[in-house]
């Protein structure tokens, strides 16, 4: 059997709440099948599932907000039995038991108590009543009559507590079990809030736990703009390219060059990242910030790129993004040229090890070959973890990235 858990979707989420489940026991699930939708304080996420199998029971219901590793469902492998649930306190397999002789409860002071009397059973039957012996005294101690009730015990054993429950009378019956209300539906300013709160948090825990180094790079854009330029002239306006799919691509295959830079810092060590999955960060309608993961950008073309960012913002700004793709961003990147900024310093994603931010291209000053001209220049910068590399590789990096966009044709 296999536990389905509330996974982290992002450093900053310490718990989720259940807000829709997609199956129901027994259905047949494969991995990367989205199976619920969970609230967090950023967003309404569509949670996938690791490993493929058949559902055996849904743990947590809707509306129930649970700690992230909180098992949300068990499964089973497909062509497997489904494990029986066992209940406390089920009856055990019946086994033959010889008949209780008569017990009788003598004292030195007092004269036995009359014997109790057994119906016997209807005709044609074959009937025996099940008492455990403190049940049998108890029973005739008290004056219970034994045919009269109802066993809880194994078999339909009468217990001694079943005795104590006939004498002061039945229990009331349990409350009636009500399903939990689904959880509100937050109000803008709440998860805006809420949101602010998670990012404050996570920022903070960044700056003090990461030791961050920061370096910068003006590059000139000239080539990558008019080979941009040129391309979108060949191509409908809905298919256009944007400047800021040229700069991924460059951000991506650069860490594809430089693996320790693409990766996390877990358990006191660098572990390198699984693939070149760039977290693209998109400001949300009505404030807040989201950084969803583009999975394995380095080896997309730039078509390919500008699909998965519109797709990646539409979701985003709908509150439909899945787990996946808040989970594993290896290298995060910001832009904010868009705004009109010139330059970023962007703060660490934990446990990630680096960011990458874009200004504003503009049109600045600039000497090629001894010659003085205006070029449109955008300023990269890094914002590394020290512990993971040092100001010398931050510097290459940077370097390949104006190395990539020097060459567009290539990316």
């Amino acid at each position: 059997m296999t536990d389905f858990v509330m996974p982290s979707l992002g450093a900053d989420m310490e718990a989720g709440t259940v807000l829709e489940w997609y199956l129901k026991p027994g259905d047949t699930v494969k991995r990367g099948d989205i199976v619920a939708l969970v609230d967090t304080s950023k967003a309404e996420i569509e949670v996938e599932i690791f490993e493929g199998g058949v559902i055996d029971e849904l743990l947590v219901p809707v509306g129930e907000r649970v700690p992230v590793g909180t098992v949300l469902a068990t499964l089973h492998p497909v062509g497997a039995e489904a494990p029986v649930p066992i209940a406390v306190g089920a009856p055990a397999p019946p086994t033959p038991a010889p008949p209780a002789p008569p017990i009788t409860v003598a004292s030195p002071h007092t004269r036995p108590p009359a014997p109790v009397a057994v119906a016997a059973p209807p005709a044609g039957t074959n009937h025996r009543l099940r008492v455990s012996p403190v049940a049998r005294r108890t029973a005739a101690q008290l004056g219970v009559d034994l045919s009269e009730i109802s066993g809880s015990g194994p078999n339909g054993a009468i217990t001694k507590a079943d005795v104590e429950r006939a004498r002061t009378g039945p229990e009331p019956p349990p409350p009636v079990e009500r399903p939990p209300a689904p959880a509100p539906a937050r109000e803008p300013g709440d998860r805006q809030a809420a949101m602010r709160e998670a990012i404050g948090a996570l920022m903070a825990r960044s700056k003090h736990e990461i030791p961050h180094y920061y370096l910068q790079l003006e590059i000139d854009t000239g080539r990558a703009m008019d080979w941009l330029r040129e391309a979108n002239l060949e191509r409908p306006v809905n298919e256009r390219l944007l400047p800021s799919v040229v700069l991924l691509s460059a951000v991506a295959r650069a860490a594809a060059e430089m693996p320790e830079m693409n990766g996390f810092w877990t358990d006191g060590a660098f572990q390198p990242g699984g693939g070149v999955h760039l977290g693209v960060a998109i400001s949300l309608r009505g404030g807040g910030l989201i950084a969803p993961a583009l999975h394995d950008v380095d080896k997309q073309s730039l078509d390919d790129i500008m699909a998965g960012v519109r797709d990646l913002v539409q979701r985003a700004r709908a509150g439909r993004l899945r787990s996946s793709e808040m989970s594993d961003p290896t290298l995060t990147v910001t832009n904010l040229g868009e705004r009109g900024v010139d330059l970023v310093h962007g703060v660490i994603y934990p446990p990630q090890v680096a960011l990458v931010g874009f200004g504003a291209v503009r049109e600045r000053p600039w000497a090629v070959d001894g010659m003085l001209g205006v070029r449109p220049i955008v300023v990269a910068t890094l914002a590394a973890d020290h512990r993971a590399s040092d100001g010398h590789a931050g510097s290459r990096f940077l370097s390949l990235i104006d190395r990539q966009l020097q060459k567009p044709e290539n990316l």
